[in-house]
């Protein structure tokens, strides 16, 4: 049994981190809720541009988003800010972050009577759970109660060599410590599916798992572009990737070997009696796609790139691993760990593998990633349908 120091939730599960976050419900409260953050230690915001004249499963995901991230166990506390007459209601948001035992407030700007008298509102309600949280201790947890969010990004012919295996290993040692991995971007599995479906536990999620990527392909198909067969971002060009389907068989290496014992939608939580590798239904664009890992109850990340990338998240810790010794030199300050050391026979995958691991133990235990001591809170909600 490997043990891990965190916070208990009432709901029964665990958060690394302890933070308290305000959410904006829609554009129009991003900068009210902003600005009450910056008062407050230890607060963070998300500010966002959606919210408002969304309609149907995309109106859905905002909030699924939203609520996710308010129910996610690094978050110990939640206020919500909204305008008062978009979309998305602040109590609707609120009501379901609450079903999962934490405080959670509410509060409008057109109720408080505008922008100042919202922030010092907002601000009195947080400096209070700020107290609370202050007065929190972490405890010992297995760490059969971690979530691993997975995800990669600037990749080039180094990551399916060295950083995404050495990260499948580190997906490995989890799972069978009794926790769960999530593997992302639906567009990275493009020409790779029916290896990943084929590890899917039941016909009924290698088919759910298949028809996802199809449908992706059958939207960008409707917008006149055909993902299959066609180049990467021009990153990856560079970087010296020459199809999407080679980009997908190096991607996929970051799930490890483990069998799929789950497919989800976009920030649909992961089932905590279920545990294993799930596969999430998320773009390609990394940050989006760390969003909606996180909302889905991830409370840790790592995130291989070749090219390089300094991306984090406002409430969940990004280890940043790289395969390109070059990148890991030129972008030090953003990258914690270093797999080019596979490239240059320094080290073995199993040995990265274990690296990895043990930097996640340390992380879940408070070590900070680069991405956190550089404050690096990127955030992004994934949309599936137009603005009204």
């Amino acid at each position: 049994m490997i043990r891990l120091k965190g916070y208990r939730r009432a709901d029964g599960h665990w958060g690394i981190r302890n933070h308290l976050l305000i959410i904006p419900t829609s554009v129009c409260a991003s900068e009210t809720a902003s600005r009450i953050a910056s008062l407050i230690p230890g607060a963070v915001a998300i500010p966002h541009q959606h919210g408002c004249c969304q309609v149907g499963e995309d109106y859905k995901q905002t909030v699924r988003t939203l609520v996710g991230f308010g129910r996610n166990p690094n978050v110990g506390a939640v206020l919500v800010v909204g305008l008062g007459c978009e979309g998305i209601q602040p109590q609707v948001v609120a009501e379901e972050i609450a079903k999962s035992g934490k405080p959670v407030e509410t509060i409008t700007i057109q109720q408080c009577g505008g922008t100042l008298k919202t922030i010092s509102a907002g601000a009195e309600i947080c400096a209070g759970f700020a107290r609370i949280l202050a007065a929190q201790e972490r405890e010992e947890f297995d760490i059969s109660e971690l979530v691993l969010g997975l995800e990669c990004g600037g990749s080039d012919p180094t990551s399916g060599i060295a950083s995404n295996p050495s990260v499948g290993r580190a997906s490995n040692r989890l799972i069978d410590a009794g926790g769960t991995s999530i593997l992302s971007e639906t567009t990275e599995l493009i020409g790779a599916e029916h290896l990943v479906a084929a590890r899917c536990v039941t016909q009924e999620l290698a088919d759910r798992l298949v028809w996802m990527v199809k449908r992706i392909e059958e939207k960008s198909i409707s917008y006149g572009v055909d993902l299959r067969g066609t180049q990467p971002t021009p990153g990856n060009i560079e970087g010296g990737l020459t199809t999407i389907e080679e980009k997908s068989l190096g991607c996929i290496y970051k799930a490890g070997d483990k069998p799929v014992v789950g497919v989800l939608e976009y920030a649909e939580p992961v089932d905590s009696a279920v545990k294993g590798l799930y596969f999430m239904d998320t773009p390609g664009e990394d940050i989006d796609s760390i969003t909606g890992m996180v909302a889905g109850g991830a409370q840790i990340v790592v995130f291989t790139t070749g090219r390089g990338t300094p991306t984090g998240c406002p409430i969940a810790p990004v280890i940043k691993v790289t395969g390109n010794p070059e990148t890991y030199e030129r972008m030090i300050d953003n990258i914690d760990i270093n797999a080019g050391r596979v490239i240059l026979e320094e080290a073995s995958l199993e040995e990265v593998g274990q690296e990895i691991f043990d930097m996640m133990i340390r992380v879940s235990n408070g070590d900070l990633t680069k991405a956190e001591s550089l404050g690096h809170r990127e955030f992004g909600i994934y949309r599936i349908g137009d603005t009204f």
